[in-house]
C-alpha cells in the first residue's frame, strides 16, 4: 500500500530529528492532542520503533479551561492506543507574575516537561510546532519590532528539546491524522480573538496569501532560518567580547566602546543574564536601557526582570541585586 506523502513528510521529519540516537534511548513526545502532536506521537513510535527507541507521551495539563482534567485523561487514552511505551500527565498551575496567559503558561509547560525529562531519563523531548507556527512567530516579531532574536523564530534544537516539524505545514498534520485515523482535539483558544496569534493565523495570514500570493508560510520560515545563523554568529561575537570586559560584578565599559552596536547590545544583554536576569524576560525595553546607561546618555539606575539592578559606576556597568522596601 502507497503511503500517505502527508505521513511520510512527518515519519520523514521525525527521522531527522532521532538520527545519531542509541538503541533503548528514550525520547519524550510533548502531546497536547491537538493534530500536531498527535501527527508527532505516531510518527515518532513508528520510527522508534525501528530505532529500537523507548518513546514516553507526555501531556500537560495548565488546569485553565473547564474539563481540562477530562480531556487530560483522553489524551493519556490516546497515547496508549498509539503504542507509546509509557505515559505521563501532569498538572501545573499557572503563574501569571508579571508574564501574559501564554508567556506564564509556556514557562509552566517547560518547567514540567523538564522535570518529566528528567524523570524518564530523556536524552530529547520532541515539541510538534509545525511550519505554520514558526511563519506566525516571525510576522508577530517583525510587527512588534522586536530585533534579529524574534525574527529568527523558534530554535529547531536547544539543550535536549528538538521540533521535527518546522519543515512540515499544519495541513500536513492534519491530514497525516486523517490519514491514520487518529481523531484530534482543536483548543478553543485557537479561534479566541483576543490572542494576536488567532488573529494572525485566521484573518492575518490568508489575507497575505491572498494578495501576495501562496508560499507566504515558507518564506517567512526559510527567513527565520536565515536569521537564525545571523543571530547565532553575532551572539558567538558577543561571548568572546564578554569574556575580555567581564568583572566579578559587571563589566569594564571601555573596551565595549569600540565594538559595533549589535555586538555591545549582546554583551550587556548576556551580563545582564549571568548576572541573575530572567533570560525569557529580558526584552528589548531592557536591553536598550542598559545601552544608554551604558553610554553614559541616561542616568541612575535600570530595573531588570530578575530583581536586579544595574548601576554605572566609573567606567564599570555593575548589576546587583534589587533593593526591596522593608
Amino acid at each position: 500500500m502507497t503511503l500517505h506523502p502527508s505521513v511520510a513528510a512527518v515519519r520523514n521529519a521525525v527521522r531527522r530529528s532521532l538520527d545519531g540516537l542509541d538503541p533503548g534511548t528514550s525520547v519524550l513526545v510533548a502531546c497536547s492532542g491537538g493534530a500536531d502532536s498527535l501527527a508527532l506521537l505516531s510518527a515518532t513510535v513508528f520510527e522508534g520503533r525501528r530505532l529500537g527507541l523507548r518513546v514516553v507521551g507526555a501531556t500537560v495539563d495548565h488546569g485553565i479551561q473547564p474539563g481540562s482534567d477530562v480531556h487530560a485523561a483522553h489524551v493519556v487514552d490516546q497515547m496508549a492506543g498509539l503504542d507509546v511505551d509509557e505515559t505521563a500527565a501532569a498538572r501545573v498551575r499557572v503563574q501569571p507574575g508579571g508574564l501574559g496567559p501564554e508567556a506564564a503558561a509556556r514557562r509552566a509547560r517547560y518547567d514540567v516537561l523538564e522535570q518529566l525529562r528528567a524523570h524518564f531519563g530523556a536524552a530529547l523531548v520532541l515539541l510538534g510546532h509545525t511550519r505554520d507556527d514558526q511563519a506566525e512567530t516571525v510576522l508577530l516579531g517583525l510587527t512588534r519590532g522586536s530585533g534579529g532574536r524574534s525574527l529568527a523564530g523558534m530554535r529547531r534544537r536547544f539543550d535536549h528539546y528538538a521540533r521535527p516539524l518546522l519543515d512540515v505545514s499544519r495541513a500536513d498534520t492534519v491530514a497525516a491524522c486523517r490519514a491514520e485515523g487518529i481523531e484530534w482535539w482543536t483548543d478553543p483558544h485557537n479561534s479566541d480573538r483576543g490572542y494576536a496569534r488567532v488573529r494572525v493565523r485566521g484573518e492575518v495570514m490568508p489575507v497575505l496569501e491572498r494578495q501576495l500570493g501562496p508560499g507566504v508560510a515558507e518564506a517567512l520560515a526559510r527567513t527565520a532560518d536565515q536569521v537564525r545563523d545571523d543571530v547565532e554568529a553575532l551572539d558567538a561575537l558577543a561571548e568572546t567580547a564578554h569574556e575580555r570586559v567581564r568583572t566579578e560584578d559587571g563589566v569594564e565599559l571601555r573596551p565595549l566602546h569600540g565594538e559595533y552596536p549589535a555586538i555591545a547590545s549582546r554583551v550587556l544583554r548576556l551580563a545582564a543574564v549571568r548576572a541573575g536576569a530572567t533570560d525569557s524576560e529580558l526584552f528589548h525595553v531592557h536591553v536598550r536601557a542598559l545601552v544608554e546607561l551604558a553610554a553614559g546618555t541616561v542616568r541612575g539606575e535600570v530595573q531588570l526582570p530578575g530583581h536586579l539592578t544595574a548601576v554605572r559606576e566609573g567606567g564599570r556597568l555593575r548589576f546587583r541585586p534589587t533593593r526591596v522596601p522593608s
